[in-house]
């Protein structure tokens, strides 16, 4: 057996070493099996103190290190490479719900702790943790804040950096910075906490994080609302945004093309509307006070907008099981695209005020370097947030489209430049886009996140391969 394995077996115990290939396998592949690599062993540690004892252990002898959480990366940040070399660190133990404190707000867990369990507990607890994502039930909150995880409440409660109060994290030597602190106001210095979150496990490994709760909303109000663009759209949002102000928890856009896709392959989604648009938003308000109140708000406020010509027509869901109606459309995109076949994925943002010209301008730069490819737009528009995906033409091969992915993923991401975008919004960089950090950032961007891997992790052993391009590159 590897001595680095039997080292490990001697801190966590046979059973948490995983060596055999079987073992491993759910550990090596990303949930969309695009990519697969090879490990010279899994490990399962209970506790921090665990992962630091491990991570000592690999940094004695050099041996690289990916940490894992619910491994549902959409961008292959969790998954080692092919050289059989890596440790993954598997998180999934650790997850204990350490305090919850409904009077300071707050609420203190393991990494490990998968989302859907923090969102029950907040409830349990007569409070509310806002972040919501298609993979809740099974990603974790180390994942969330390794890739600052947006989802559909951004435009009111923010990101994870934004929910986050502290952070435990084992730093690349084995030592472990113990910076779970429940303060909403620390002015002593650096913001290690936003340092680590984002990071994709490049830097540390978070072990544990004090989140931020909320009150619980007691009334929401839910529309479904056509209109004719995403120029139209945005002006909406604004209008909406006026009427409503922090009420307004998410406005999600999806193109008709979308939509109808949607339809296509989710057979238990519904279009609340009288035909299929050009475009269409679905919008939630939530609030403390009278549902009925929310809903005549959000209601009048669409009347105003259909009498301008700005909206087409809408749906105001009249109970809970209406308001899921609409969001079964709005949640059943990514599992569309998956039936549909391969997509080319474009996770970006940009300012808001930007969006309509940047989804007719991809537009065409879509048509110009593939004819017949199908853009499938759909996204957070309230916080500038798109996922512009492009199907191939009807009848192509996926090898004929694959051959084409790189040219428009150029000329999509092009157009995020101009505009000042990223190229990531939510889903992070990973093994997807490394290679395109050294175009699409500064150079002396660059060289400030290579001085921090580099006083942090000299070694380079935390995620070899991810986020940051080695410095030929």
């Amino acid at each position: 057996m590897d001595e680095v394995a039997q080292e490990l077996i001697g801190l966590l115990g046979e059973a948490n070493v995983l060596v055999a290939k079987q073992d491993q396998a759910p550990f090596l592949t990303d949930w969309l099996g695009k990519y697969r690599g090879t490990a010279r062993a899994v490990v399962r540690p209970g506790s921090t103190d665990e992962v630091s004892a491990v991570m000592r252990a690999c940094a004695a002898r050099r041996v690289p290190v990916v940490p894992q959480g619910g491994n549902t990366s959409m961008s292959g940040g969790a998954t080692p490479d092919n050289s059989g070399q890596a440790v993954v660190i598997s998180l999934q133990r650790l997850n204990r719900v350490r305090n919850v404190d409904p009077v300071g707000n707050t609420i203190s867990v393991d990494a490990g702790v998968v989302l859907a369990k923090v969102q029950q507990i907040a409830q349990d607890a007569g409070r509310f943790f806002p972040l919501s994502l298609g993979a809740e039930g099974s990603c974790t909150i180390g994942g969330n804040l390794a890739a600052n995880a947006g989802g559909v409440a951004v435009l009111r409660y923010g990101t994870m950096r934004e929910l986050t109060l502290g952070l435990e994290v084992v730093l690349p030597d084995g030592r472990i910075w113990d910076g779970l602190t429940a303060l909403r106001k620390d002015n002593t210095g650096y913001a290690l906490r936003d340092l680590f979150i984002g990071s994709e496990g490049t830097l540390g490994i978070i072990t544990g994080a004090v989140l931020k709760l909320f009150a619980r909303p007691l009334a929401r109000a839910t529309a479904f609302a056509a209109v004719e663009d995403a120029n139209a759209a945005v002006t909406l949002l604004g209008a909406i945004r006026d009427r409503c102000g922090d009420r307004l928890t998410a406005f999600e856009f999806m193109t008709g093309e979308c939509l109808a896709l949607i339809l296509r392959h989710i057979h238990d989604a519904r279009l609340p509307l009288a035909a299929m648009p050009q475009a269409a938003v679905l919008i939630e308000l939530s609030d403390q006070n009278d549902e009925i109140a929310l809903r005549e708000r959000l209601e009048s406020g669409l009347m105003e907008c259909v009498e301008q010509g700005l909206v087409l027509d809408a749906a105001i869901a009249q109970d809970g099981t209406q308001a899921k109606a609409f969001w079964r459309i709005r949640e059943g995109v990514s599992e569309a695209l998956v039936r549909e076949g391969k997509a080319a994925k474009h996770d970006v943002s940009m300012p808001v005020s930007s969006i309509a010209d940047f989804v007719i301008a991809a537009d065409a730069a879509v048509g110009a370097s593939a004819p017949g490819a199908r853009p499938i737009v759909f996204g957070h528009l309230g916080d500038g947030n798109l996922h512009y995906n492009v199907l191939p033409a009807p009848g192509q091969s996926d090898a004929d489209f694959a051959a084409l992915v790189p040219d428009l993923t150029r000329a999509v991401h092009d157009e995020i430049g101009q505009r000042r975008g990223s190229i990531s919004a939510e889903h992070g960089i990973g093994q997807l886009r490394v290679s395109e950090m050294p175009i699409r950032k500064a150079p002396i961007e660059l060289e400030l996140m290579r001085q921090l891997k580099g006083l942090l992790d000299p070694a380079g052993l935390l995620n070899p391969g991810k986020l940051l391009p080695l410095s030929n590159d």
